[in-house]
């Protein structure tokens, strides 16, 4: 009953937003279009890279864990993606790079963190800038890196374009054609799925985010955990930031700042608890689109940026308390 209930309730948040902005846009008389297929379509591909590095952060909270260097690691990945292209080679090997890239910054993070056992806000807030550094060593002057146009495969721009061509999954028409990057973000999403709750090293993380101490006594290895952890989320941290390559067709050590924020304000909205041992890709999936729909809403009705910083503030503190007592509640049904 508890797991529906978390399954529920990101997802009836999703729908709330949604009807409270298509009334707002209603009642204001703004002709933004904002209940429409193609608003879908466009909160859809820009949720991609945000998507991508969200299920990496799930995994990382799960555990108890959290990655501030997330943003600039997706950052410094696609600036890596960059200068394999400008080198001449071929779009896979820069994709591949950009992934062993971000794998290596996982590994980095999770060995400090582990080895030293010292608290993961701490290492990944140091880890923050020195990825950015990195960055724009890779870069040219002003941060950022353009490879030749032509060396960028035009399939790789349709992974976030709105109006894609040919269609994706031409089966499912008459519902709406979204790039191919959508797709990928839902199978990557299905097989973390699958490997949190249906795969040894799924339970080991709940286990070691819900009592780290306990899970050692039972036997579960809990730094190669932790270290793998932040490994595989920085793979997916890297393949975000391809993103950077099909939607900018250059790499720029500067794009993940405040990443971070946002992609930690989707795992927590989606459900995900910051005490660790809590957490869903659906529920993180739904905050990633709620982060999107209220870009896209605040776009629509012509609101100030500032705006949308604060509905996204006062969402993520409500969640925060929600989760808070949720968790009060479980201590003292357990006492």
């Amino acid at each position: 009953m508890q797991r529906l209930l978390n399954f529920i309730g990101p997802m009836l948040a999703l729908i709330i937003v949604v009807a409270l902005f298509a009334a707002a846009e209603w009642i204001s008389g703004t002709d933004g279009n904002f209940a429409s297929v193609s608003s879908a379509r466009l909160v859809g591909v820009q949720s991609v890279k945000l998507g991508i590095a969200a299920l990496g952060m799930t995994l990382i909270i799960i555990s108890g864990g959290i990655d501030l260097s997330a943003g600039t690691a997706a950052a410094m990945c696609g600036c890596v993606a960059a200068v394999v292209l400008d080198g001449g080679h071929s779009i896979y090997l820069a994709i591949a790079a950009a992934v062993l890239a971000g794998a290596a910054c996982g590994l980095f993070n999770g060995v400090l963190i582990a080895g030293l056992r010292l608290v993961p806000f701490i290492i990944t807030l140091g880890s923050m800038t020195i990825f950015v550094g990195i960055g724009k060593m890779l870069c040219d002057r002003g941060g950022t890196i353009t490879p030749p146009r032509q060396s960028i495969p035009d399939w790789l721009r349709e992974m976030v374009t709105q109006y894609p061509e040919p269609r994706w999954i031409p089966y499912l028409y008459p519902l709406p054609n979204f790039g191919w990057g959508v797709w990928l973000t839902l199978a990557l999403a299905v097989v973390v799925a699958v490997g949190l709750h249906k795969t040894v090293f799924g339970r080991h993380l709940f286990a070691i985010g819900s009592s780290e101490a306990t899970a050692r006594l039972c036997g579960v290895r809990v730094q190669s955990t932790k270290i793998l952890v932040y490994v595989i989320a920085g793979a997916l941290f890297g393949l975000a930031g391809c993103v950077d390559i099909a939607r900018l067709e250059k790499g720029d050590a500067t794009a993940g700042a405040g990443l971070e924020l946002k992609i930690i304000a989707a795992v927590v909205i989606g459900g995900g608890s910051l005490l660790g041992g809590r957490g869903s890709i659906l529920g993180t999936l739904c905050g990633v689109l709620i982060m999107g729909v209220i870009g896209l809403g605040c776009t629509s009705l012509q609101l100030e940026t500032q705006v949308e910083n604060i509905l996204v503030g006062v969402i993520i503190i409500g969640a925060v308390y929600v989760d808070r007592l949720r968790s009060t509640r479980t201590s003292q049904g357990a006492s």
